[in-house]
């Protein structure tokens, strides 16, 4: 078989989870190929470049989307910059990954929509997870009965970060618990229900020096049952998603942060007794989900299947956040 045609791919800003984790793991992929990245701070830039082996370091973002080599660009800026600068790369002809959540309002992101369908490029956002084969085989187990019908999902997602410099706390630049990490059981528990809730419920307590949202719990109520969820920026690191059914219950184990180096495991219960006697464990082989995500992405800008996060789904799960902060401010039910 011959070799794909590798996507050439440049990247805006050394941000961290770019450095860290998407790029080794695109580096990886057989679609992929980063040969570019951009700094407002040259020198980082160069160095970054150095450290991971990337081709071309550039001054400036405006130089990296002037560049004709590169045919997408992966967005890891902070969230208030996710639709600015992905319209630009829009609008230069770049296909565009841009980091969740893809901006700070469904109103935010619309103009995106706008731009990708005036630019004809392929746009998506960087949920990760949902390419990782333990996602997929949950997804599988629920809708091929495993556990009867799935009512109820809970989650729960936490880590502790009061650095005042860290733009995770800085409110006008889309900081706080919510937008960083709560997305994901929104995300997932679409995902697994594969519909959309018709309302929502949140109680949303604020640091009071950031005033950013620290601690976050929700209900959504779907046709055809509730995820409830809660999480925070200032507890103990922690997660978990469990999916319950009429006959059983799936558990995955580490849903969110997936390591690349060893296996993942999700515990599947038939519900026998309460002390575990009928779980059964379901070993993932190791593999990266960043690598996984970005070869999705570049065979979609091939022609080989669909961008594995569309713009529209990432609208879908902005208006549920939406929701859930409308709710926080009137104590009611709100409507998604």
């Amino acid at each position: 078989m011959a070799k794909p045609n590798k996507v050439k791919w440049g990247v805006l800003s050394t941000a961290g989870i770019g450095v860290k984790k998407t790029i080794p793991g695109m580096q990886q992929g057989e679609w992929s190929e980063i040969v570019a990245i951009a700094s407002r701070d040259g020198k980082k830039a160069e160095s970054v470049a150095r450290k991971l082996r990337i081709p071309k370091a550039y001054w400036s973002y405006e130089e990296l989307l002037a560049d004709p080599e590169i045919e997408a660009i992966y967005n890891p800026l902070p969230n208030h910059l996710h639709v600015p600068w992905s319209i630009k790369a829009a609008e230069a002809g770049k296909h565009v990954l841009c980091e969740k959540p893809i901006g700070l309002s469904v109103a935010d992101a619309k103009t995106l929509l706008d731009a990708r369908d005036r630019t004809g490029v392929k746009i998506g956002e960087a949920f990760m997870i949902r390419t990782h084969p333990q996602w997929l085989r949950t997804r599988e187990l629920i809708r091929s009965g495993r556990i009867g019908d799935l009512r109820s999902i809970a989650g729960f997602f936490s880590y502790f970060n009061r650095d005042a410099g860290n733009i995770r706390n800085v409110l006008d630049w889309g900081g706080g618990g919510l937008m960083d990490i709560g997305c994901y059981p929104v995300n997932t528990s679409r995902f697994i229900f594969g519909e959309e809730p018709s309302r929502v419920i949140g109680l949303v307590e604020r640091d009071p020096e950031f005033k950013t949202d620290r601690l976050v719990s929700a209900i959504l109520d779907f046709p055809s049952g509730q995820a409830i969820f809660t999480c925070s920026m200032q507890l103990v690191p922690y997660q978990r998603m469990q999916f319950l059914g009429t006959k059983g219950r799936i558990e995955i184990e580490i849903p969110f942060n997936a390591p690349n180096d060893r296996p993942c495991r999700i515990h599947i219960d038939d519900g026998g007794d309460i002390f575990g006697s009928g779980i059964t464990t379901e070993s993932m082989t190791a593999c990266d989900q960043y690598m996984l995500q970005g070869d999705a992405f570049s065979r979609a800008i091939r022609g080989h299947g669909d961008v594995p996060v569309p713009l529209e789904d990432a609208i879908q799960n902005m208006s549920v956040i939406e929701a859930i902060f409308r709710s926080a401010e009137t104590g009611r039910w709100e409507r998604v």
